[in-house]
């Protein structure tokens, strides 16, 4: 049985986060034979600059999809002129913790105020908390690019799990 090496998982605020080399270290070892995208939206200003990818890993076992998102909103100012590569990889990241039977998030799908708050130890004010996302149907916080995406796409909130189920 392959495992994750502990160096590619991150501890943030009490919560573990795998990182995507991890993930893909781990593939490999499962018999990782391709990892495919498709760009399905490319930002604009009318989509706010919001790029969404779908990546399909494949073994010898079976196929692995799933979407990932970003937008200047979920990214760094660093990042933000690269949201078609940040998509590309939080989809991998999601298709590649399918195939590794791996339910901690990748450290790549937090936006990145997530990982900003978490490693400065931030605390939220009641209003901040109040203001948080929720999917309609299973509870999970999620990004406002998610929760929009879903809104305009499925008249809801819903996470990106629960989003695959209503396909």
């Amino acid at each position: 049985m392959t495992t994750i090496n502990k160096d590619f998982i991150v501890n943030l605020q009490g919560n573990e986060f795998v990182k995507y080399e991890g993930l893909l270290d781990l593939a490999h070892q499962n018999g990782l034979k391709t990892i495919d995208v498709d760009i399905l939206q490319f930002p604009t200003k009318e989509n706010n600059m919001t790029a969404i990818c779908k990546a399909t890993a494949k073994t010898d076992k079976g196929s692995f999809t799933d979407i990932g998102d970003a937008s200047p909103q979920s990214v760094n100012r660093n990042i933000a002129p690269h949201l078609i590569r940040m998509a590309s990889t939080r989809a991998k990241a999601r298709a590649l913790r399918d195939l590794n039977n791996i339910g901690m998030t990748a450290l790549e799908e937090l936006a990145d105020d997530e990982v900003a708050g978490s490693k400065s130890q931030s605390r939220a004010t009641n209003k901040e908390q109040a203001q948080t996302l929720h999917c309609s149907a299973c509870g999970v916080q999620v990004s406002s690019n998610v929760a929009n995406w879903s809104k305009k796409n499925h008249k809801k909130i819903l996470c990106m799990d629960c989003q695959k189920k209503v396909r």
